[in-house]
Parts: C-alpha cells; structure tokens; sequence
C-alpha cells in the first residue's frame, strides 16, 4: 500500500479527498499548516519523508488579499512541493487546479482541457485598478505552467484536476451557502440572470476523481477537468438550493444595476485597504451572469469517472449538514 500525503487536507475540498481516501482503506497523512508551511521548502522536505504520492491541494483561494500572498502560496508554495517531492524520491504528484485558468468570461463555447488558458478577466478599468479575483486565477495559471516544466525535467509523473464551481457539506466560502444565508434572510432581489449557465460539482463526487487518479498508472503529465456530465442553467441550481431549503427564492437582479454597486464596494474597499472580503466585487457580480461551461469528456474516458450523487440528492445532502449543524 502507498503512502500518500495530502496538503491541505482540512480545508473544503481537502477534507473530502481525506474522507475518501480513508473510506478505501488508504494510508495517508495529512500536511497541515501548523505541521509545514507550503511556503517552507525545508519544513516540506521534512513532511514528505516516507511517501509515495502528494495530492497538493493547499492554496490560497479567494477573490480577496494582496497579489504578494498569492503567489507566495499558490506557486512558490508548489515550487516548494515539487522539489520536496523530488528530493524525497517521490515521483508522482497530483495537483489541484482549477477550470478559471481557461477563462470564465461568459462564452458560448463549451472549454476542454485544450483550450487556451485565459485567466486574466479584463474588467472595468482592471489596468490602474486590479481586481483581486484575477490573483488567484493568475497565480494558479503560473503555478500549473511551473508544475508541467518541472515535471518533465524531473520525470515526474503529475496529474491535474481542474475542479468546476464545488458545492457540499463543508462548503463556506464558494457562494452556495451565501446565496442560502441570503434568501433565509428574506431578501428580494440578488444577482443573477435566467439565461447563463453554470458548471457545479458536488464535494463527494469530486473526491472521488482524485482517488480515481490516484489508482491510475498514468505516466507524463495528464490533465482532467472534473465537473458533472453537464452544466445546468443557474437559476434553476439556485432554485433547486432555496427549494430544498425551504427558503423563496431572490429574484434576479440586473446586471447593469449590480455591476457599479459591485465597482464602488470593490473600490472603497481597495482604498481603504480593508482586509474583510466586501459583499461584491466585479469579480462575483460577473460570475452570476457568464455562461461558463466545460466538457469532462476527458475524465470520463480516461479516469472512468462519473458522479455517483444526483444533484438533487447531493443538494440535499449540503442543506441537511448546514441545517443539522445550525449554520442555517
């Protein structure tokens, strides 16, 4: 049996691969920040000692902070994880991506695992006023190029999961509970539109595709976006949410009133240098009104995965933990 360690083991998505794993009977160990610091080559070598595989997942995920604690986390702190894995003698890596590195301007193209990587989102007066969701797509761009060049100059083998938007128990930070914590609340109206679609993952299923990889002989450098058999328009996502929760809910706001609320926070926030996320930036207005789908074809041929958990079924699942545990 293989040893594995996963970085970011206790976090959101973390926490499910852990689970999985577990409940296959693996042995693994997880890398907590108390334990080693992603951004300590030195601590990680020490953590990596014995294992056979590392599921790096630990990254700074967020559309709020400074570019400087991105990019220390998300690609010197894979920097740091390829070479403690390479000076330990471990030869395959599975590394946490994410489909925003295709781009997730509103398109009516369905994206794969080879089209362009487009990160960076132009939008309003981004040049002299950068907006803080383009740190983590940008630096999760950088730390995935880093990883494929030094893969292959080290011969390891590396596999990455490009996750679509990720919903489940656990889940905080992501939007879905938010939404939830807004229609309790009564509000009427929210940001959204009847007319884009939107690609979600449940929690469960998603772990399910690391272990999948994780028994995989795969050799090179592979690369899978994880995400259900299809995207789903997000009205009717949120709809089924408040449905379930026994919450009304929101009508949809327009774009063209939301966008310069979404400005102004974003902006006052930026000038004042406050370090709590505002409720809206450019950067969620837009999410609520850009098709963004992708095709998992991929993973489905290669890893045989599919989700096990309808959205229904996991939908209910999310709102029955958030409920048992008062969160709502």
């Amino acid at each position: 049996m293989s040893k594995v360690v996963i970085t970011g083991g206790t976090g959101f998505i973390g926490s499910h691969i852990v689970e999985c794993f577990k409940n296959n009977g693996e042995d693994i160990s997880l890398i907590t920040r108390k334990e080693a610091d992603i951004r300590s080559l030195e601590q990680l070598i020490k953590a990596f000692q014995g294992a056979d595989i590392v599921i790096h997942n630990a990254a700074k995920a967020s559309d709020w902070g400074k570019y400087k604690d991105f990019f220390e986390t998300n690609v010197s702190g894979t920097q740091n994880v390829l070479e403690a894995c390479k000076l330990n003698g471990i030869s395959k890596v599975i590394l946490t991506g994410t489909c925003s590195v295709y781009g997730e301007e509103g398109s009516p193209i369905v994206k794969d695992e080879n089209s362009p990587l487009k990160s960076h989102y132009n939008y309003f007066a981004d040049k002299i006023f950068p907006c803080a969701m383009n740190y983590y797509r940008d630096t999760k761009r950088l730390a995935r190029t880093l990883a494929i060049d030094y893969a292959k100059k080290n011969n390891i083998d590396l596999i990455i999961l490009d996750p679509v938007w990720v919903y489940g128990e656990r889940e905080f930070n992501t939007g879905f509970f938010e939404y939830l914590e807004n229609a309790k609340s009564g509000m009427p109206f929210i940001m959204g539109s009847a007319k884009n679609k939107f690609h979600v993952i449940y929690a469960k299923d998603l772990a399910k595709a690391y272990y999948l990889a994780y028994k995989a002989d795969l050799k090179g450098i592979n690369i899978f976006i994880i995400g259900n058999e299809k995207a789903e328009y997000m009205d009717k996502i949120y709809e089924t949410f408040c449905n379930i929760a026994g919450y009304k809910k929101p009508k949809n706001a327009p774009k063209l009133l939301m966008y310069p609320i979404g400005f102004i926070i974003e902006l006052f926030y930026s000038v004042f240098q406050i370090k709590k996320p505002p409720i809206l930036t450019r950067g969620r207005v837009n999410m609520f009104y850009d098709n963004i789908e992708y095709s998992i074809a991929k993973a489905k041929n290669v890893l045989g995965f599919e989700c096990e958990h309808g959205f229904e079924e996991s939908v209910k699942n999310t709102v029955k933990w958030y409920k048992n545990g008062r969160y709502l």
